[in-house]
Order: C-alpha cells, then structure tokens, then sequence
C-alpha cells in the first residue's frame, strides 16, 4: 500500500506560510520555524515507511492485512498558530518544540476494532519508537462519540548535523469510526448552519456513533468465527 501524503508542503511553500503568519522581519524565527517544519516532515516519513513495511509484510504473510489505508498529513501553518493562541502559547519556535506535538500526523484506517490496538502494539514495539503520550478515545469516547487511538511517538531523523528525536501523531481507528469522524466535523464545522441549529442534533449524532461501534463488534464477530 503506498501512503497517501496529504497536504505535505515543500519546504519553501512552507517557509512563506510561516512568513506570512510571523511577518517577515524576524529572521531567526522564520528559519527555525522552517527546520521545525523539515524535521516533523522527515519524522512522519520515517513513521510512514515502518507502517508500509508492516503493511507489506501482512500482504505476504497472513490472510488477513489490519491496515485498511493510511494518510499522512503536515499541519497547516495558520492551524499551527491559532490553536498556540488558544492555549494562550508564546508563537515562537521553542515554544513549538516544547508543546506540540502534532505538526506531522499520520491516520492508520483499520479493519476491525482489534485490529487497532494489534497496529499500536506492532508499532510500539521497534527499539527506535518511544511512546510520549496516549490516549484512547475508543475504550474512553469523547462526550461528542468520537472515537480512536491517539498515539504521540518519538522517531531518530538522521541529519547532517546529527539525530533528531521528533514526534509525530498517530491516530488509529477503524473504517466505521473514520467515516464517523469525517461526517461528524463537516456537519459540525463545514456548514452555514447557526451552531445552535446544530448543537440540536449532537444528542443523535452521538448515537450514530454508537450504533457504528456496535455495528463494527459484531462484524469482527462474525469474522472471528469464519478465521
């Protein structure tokens, strides 16, 4: 399976977004922003080809592959700064190194519910992949019903000046709970509507994600029985 790269920025591109969002006049800043952004690319990369190797490997040797699809994505540099904002952070570099860790993601699209925690354990357990954080909105679903795995690892990126430890974000979750997820966020955020015309339905739109879920459980059923 080849990983599909959303929105990964050539690095000059990236550079005039950061230009644009800091202002062109603080040099070093601009600069520091721009290797953030270089070494989260390479961070992501490195992740990407230890999942396509997975990936592979099951194409070979099982009858059953866990990953469904994968995408990597580069956070948009005007994201980058309003969510610093929000959690009232001073936009400059070191701050970027030291709170987030999200630059660089990739979504890993399972088949069947164990499969996501089968990825997390494969992945987990390569001598070079620390874990920095977790959180698992699948056992524990947010108020909203959304529902994945939230892995923050740490990957060595070779340079020429030498090893970088960068992190980059992994979401994992099934096919169900991705097409949920995706809905959810366009009637949510990508309509006109008045949000409280919207908020009216979040009871409902919870429970669809629920009934996925329970939909999904007996699916993996039905497919233990039959392996």
């Amino acid at each position: 399976m080849i990983l599909e790269r959303q929105n990964f920025m050539s690095i000059p591109k990236t550079n005039d977004n950061i230009k644009r969002v800091i202002g062109p006049d603080n040099v070093k800043q601009l600069q520091d922003m721009g290797i953030i952004y270089q070494l989260c690319q390479s961070g992501a990369n490195e992740v990407g080809t230890k999942l396509e190797n997975l990936d592979t490997e099951f194409q070979f040797k099982h009858d059953h592959n866990p990953i469904h699809h994968m995408e990597e994505r580069m956070k948009d540099v005007q994201s980058l700064f309003t969510k610093m904002k929000r959690k009232g952070l001073e936009l400059s570099a070191q701050s970027v190194r030291d709170n987030i860790f999200d630059v660089a993601g990739i979504r890993v699209i399972t088949n069947y519910l164990d499969d996501v925690y089968l990825i997390e354990k494969m992945l987990l357990q390569q001598s070079d992949v620390t874990l920095l954080k977790r959180k698992d909105y699948i056992r524990h679903p947010k108020d909203s019903g959304y529902r994945s795995l939230h892995l923050v690892v740490s990957v060595p990126v070779f340079q020429t000046d030498g090893v970088h430890n960068v992190p980059v974000e992994i979401q994992i979750r099934t096919v169900g709970m991705d097409m949920w997820a995706s809905l959810e966020h366009k009637l949510r955020y990508k309509t006109d509507s008045n949000p409280e015309v919207v908020a009216k339905y979040a009871d409902q739109i919870q429970g669809f994600s629920d009934e996925i879920t329970s939909i999904e459980q007996r699916m993996q059923e039905i497919y233990q029985h039959l392996s």
